[in-house]
């Protein structure tokens, strides 16, 4: 199985927002939804949903972010 970033994608109430995303970033995550959904033995995912814990990922895993944080608190 492919070790990916991402672990399975929790099903919680949604909120929606309006995104462009430029055509390869689509297709990048088009790509991932299929890879994750394959390595648990699932349907793809929609893809839409990777962006939040992709985007909660980057930020926990960015020292400069939470030095600053911490800083100013």
């Amino acid at each position: 199985m492919t070790k990916l970033k991402l672990g399975p994608i929790e099903d919680d109430k949604p909120v929606k927002i309006t995104l462009e995303l430029p055509a390869a970033l689509h297709r990048n995550l088009v790509a991932y939804a299929e890879i994750l959904g394959s390595g648990a033995g699932q349907a793809p995912t929609d893809p839409v949903r990777l962006v939040v814990p992709m985007l909660e990922r980057f930020i926990a895993t960015d020292r400069g972010f939470a030095k600053v944080r911490r800083a100013a608190l």
